[in-house]
C-alpha cells in the first residue's frame, strides 16, 4: 500500500512537470499564432496564402507525429519532448527576422516538425496516470495549454510594440528556458524495460492505414471523431484573426485580448469543470456534449454585428472543445494496447495534423471567395458529422477490449 501511494505521488510530480513544460510551450506558440496573418498581409500575402502558411505547420506536424510516437516508444518520451522544444525555439527566431513570405513558410515548417510531439505528451500522461483518471489528467494538460493561450497573445501584442522581431525573440527565449527546465526536472515516464527492443515492428504508417481501412473499429472511430472535430476547430482558428480585422477592425495591438478571453474560458472549463462533468456524465456523453456545443458555437459566430454581442457567443466554442477533445483522447488511451500507446497518440495527431492541413486551406479560400461568415457555417456542419459518430460509441462500462488488429491500428 505504501509503495502504491509513493508511486502515485511520483506520477503526480512527473505530471506536474509535464504540465508546466506544456504551459510554457503554449505561451510561445500563442505569442506567434494571432500575429501570423498580420505579418503575412504586411508582406503582401493574400488570405489564401495565410491559409497555406498555417497549413505548412500542419503538414510538417503530420509527417513528424508518427515518427515522434515511434521514437518515444523506443527511446523514451523525454528525449522526444526535448528535441521538439528545441526545434520550436529555432523556428521562432526565424519568424522574428522573417522579411519575406518564404521565411515565414520556413519558420512554420520547422515549428510544425517540433510540434509533432503533442502525441508524446499525451502518451506521457497515459504512462503516469491510472486509466480511471486519464480524462481528468488530460484535462489538466489541456488547462496548461489554455493558460498559455491566455498569456501568449497578450505577451505577443505587447512585445510587438517593441518591434516586429520582438514577439519571435520572446517566444524563442521562453522555449530555451523551457528546454533547460525540462532537461533538469522532466523525468522519463517510460522505464527502459518497457521500451521497444529490436523486435519486428509493423511499418510506421501501417497503424494509420488500418484506421482508414477499418473505420468502424472502436479506436479507429474515436480517431476519426478527433480528426473531424479538429477540422472544424482549425477552420475557425485559421480565419478568426482575418474575420476580426475585416468585421471589427482589430489589429496586431488589439487582437491579443480576444484570444486571451477565449483562453480564460478554456482554462476554467478544463481545470475546474471538466473533471466533475466527466464524473457525472462519463467520457462518452461528455464527448457528445462537446460536439453539440462546438457545432452550435461555430454556426452562431458570424451572426453578431457588434463586438460585445460577438464576445457573448464566444464561450460556446472553447466549452465545446474542452469537453470533446480530452474525453475522446481518454477513450482512445483506454482502449489501446499499452505497448502501442505512443504510436496511438501519434496516429491521432497525424489525423489531427491532416485536419489542420485541409482546414486552413479551405477556410481561407471560402473566406476570400464566398464571404467572411461562411467558413464558420461550413465548420459547424463538419462538427455535426463528428457528433453523429459520437452516438455510435458505447458507454465506458460496455466498451469491448480492442482486438489485436485494432490495437495495431492505434
Amino acid at each position: 500500500m505504501t509503495e502504491q501511494v509513493s508511486g502515485n505521488r511520483a506520477g503526480l510530480r512527473r505530471l506536474g512537470v509535464l504540465i508546466f513544460v506544456c504551459f510554457v510551450d503554449a505561451i510561445g506558440f500563442m505569442i506567434i499564432l494571432p500575429l501570423l496573418p498580420f505579418y503575412a498581409l504586411r508582406l503582401d500575402a493574400s488570405p489564401e496564402t495565410v491559409g497555406q502558411l498555417i497549413a505548412a505547420f500542419s503538414i510538417a506536424q503530420l509527417l513528424a507525429a508518427p515518427v515522434w510516437g515511434r521514437v518515444s516508444d523506443r527511446y523514451g518520451r523525454r528525449p522526444a519532448l526535448l528535441i521538439g522544444l528545441g526545434a520550436s525555439a529555432a523556428a521562432f527566431v526565424v519568424f522574428g527576422f522573417a522579411d519575406s513570405v518564404w521565411l515565414l513558410f520556413a519558420s512554420r515548417v520547422v515549428q510544425g516538425a517540433g510540434g509533432g510531439t503533442t502525441g508524446v505528451a499525451q502518451a506521457y500522461v497515459a504512462d503516469t496516470v491510472a486509466p480511471r483518471d486519464r480524462a481528468r489528467a488530460l484535462g489538466w494538460l489541456s488547462s496548461a495549454t489554455a493558460a498559455g493561450v491566455i498569456l501568449g497573445p497578450a505577451i505577443g501584442s505587447f512585445a510587438f510594440r517593441l518591434g516586429t522581431a520582438a514577439p519571435g525573440l520572446v517566444a524563442a527565449g521562453l522555449c530555451l528556458v523551457n528546454v533547460g527546465f525540462a532537461w533538469r526536472w522532466l523525468a522519463e515516464s517510460r522505464p527502459a524495460e518497457r521500451r521497444e527492443s529490436g523486435a519486428p515492428r509493423r511499418p510506421l504508417w501501417h497503424p494509420a492505414w488500418l484506421v482508414i481501412r477499418h473505420p468502424t473499429a472502436l479506436v479507429s472511430r474515436l480517431i476519426w471523431i478527433y480528426g473531424i472535430g479538429m477540422v472544424a476547430f482549425s477552420a475557425m482558428t485559421s480565419v478568426l484573426s482575418l474575420y476580426l480585422q475585416a468585421e471589427f477592425g482589430l489589429t496586431e495591438r488589439t487582437i491579443g485580448p480576444v484570444f486571451a478571453y477565449i483562453g480564460v474560458l478554456s482554462l476554467i472549463m478544463r481545470s475546474l469543470l471538466l473533471g466533475p462533468i466527466v464524473d457525472r456524465l462519463g467520457e462518452s456523453w461528455t464527448m457528445r456534449a462537446g460536439a453539440l456545443l462546438l457545432a452550435v458555437g461555430l454556426l452562431v459566430y458570424p451572426i453578431p454585428e457588434g463586438m460585445v454581442a460577438f464576445l457573448a457567443v464566444v464561450p460556446l466554442v472553447p466549452i465545446g472543445t474542452a469537453l470533446l477533445f480530452p474525453a475522446t483522447t481518454s477513450l482512445m488511451s483506454r482502449n489501446t494496447d499499452p505497448r502501442e500507446l505512443g504510436t496511438t497518440m501519434g496516429v491521432a495527431q497525424t489525423f489531427g495534423g491532416l485536419a489542420r492541413v485541409v482546414a486552413p486551406l479551405l477556410a481561407t479560400m471560402i473566406f476570400q471567395r464566398f464571404g467572411h461568415g461562411w467558413p464558420f457555417y461550413a465548420a459547424g456542419g463538419v462538427v455535426a458529422l463528428a457528433g453523429f459518430l459520437t452516438l455510435q460509441i458505447p458507454r465506458e462500462s460496455r466498451v469491448p477490449a480492442p482486438r489485436t488488429e485494432e490495437a495495431g491500428a492505434t
